[in-house]
């Protein structure tokens, strides 16, 4: 079964229906729907690119959710090791997230992270009418709240099954600053997750 037929879980693969009627029941909250319709907007009607957030802002706020997390696990867990998902986007059908794994159990070890699951989902290209000069925009990719593997994400850090979710690099969860800062929002505010980066985000490219 190719990856774009299965999806990663802790439970059980996702079918290519499951995966269709997984998207469509995702509960999406108030939050994402305004960031969701703003990145629509500008992607499908060719706004000029805002950038609200520089790449050393949104570093910054990453980090001050991993640290606030690994604070409390200290306070509160003694030695035990802190609890991460991995999540992968891969870019192809034939793609494997195998490499990815590797890389990120590695990233893992390092740092003194458990990997409890792991999780990849299949990227699906959005049609953009914009083409910004950053190297932060290129490769435009459904919400990862629309992705079944990222709601399983969410779901099983909702359920205190993990404290946060490392990743390759930003761009696999998404390369639009609005979208990528509500991930990081939504993770840390709401249930007190962080995001772990192999590859720290990227400066803007001077213009």
């Amino acid at each position: 079964m190719s990856p774009h037929d299965q999806i990663r879980s802790p439970s059980a693969a996702l079918t290519h229906t499951d995966h269709r009627e997984a998207v469509l029941k995702m509960p999406v909250s108030s939050d994402w729907m305004d960031v969701d319709n703003a990145a629509i907007r500008r992607r499908h009607h060719g706004a000029p690119l805002v950038r609200r957030f520089s790449s050393g802002q949104l570093c910054r706020l990453r980090q001050q959710f991993r640290r606030e997390a690994n604070e409390r696990h200290a306070r509160g867990s003694g030695d035990r090791q802190l609890r991460v998902l991995a999540y992968s986007l891969v870019l192809g059908a034939g793609a494997s997230p195998d490499e990815d794994w590797n890389t990120l159990q590695a990233e893992a070890e390092q740092h003194g992270y458990a990997i409890r699951a792991r999780l990849h989902d299949v990227a699906v290209p959005v049609t953009t009418g914009y083409f910004p000069g950053t190297r932060d925009s290129r490769g435009v990719y459904t919400p990862p709240w629309k992705r079944p593997g990222w709601g399983e994400v969410e779901r099983l850090i909702r359920g205190g099954f993990a404290t946060g979710v490392i990743v390759l690099d930003r761009h696999n969860i998404s390369s639009d600053d609005d979208e990528y800062h509500a991930v990081i929002r939504h993770l840390g505010e709401r249930y007190h997750a962080f995001i772990h980066l192999v590859i720290p985000e990227e400066p803007a490219v001077p213009t």
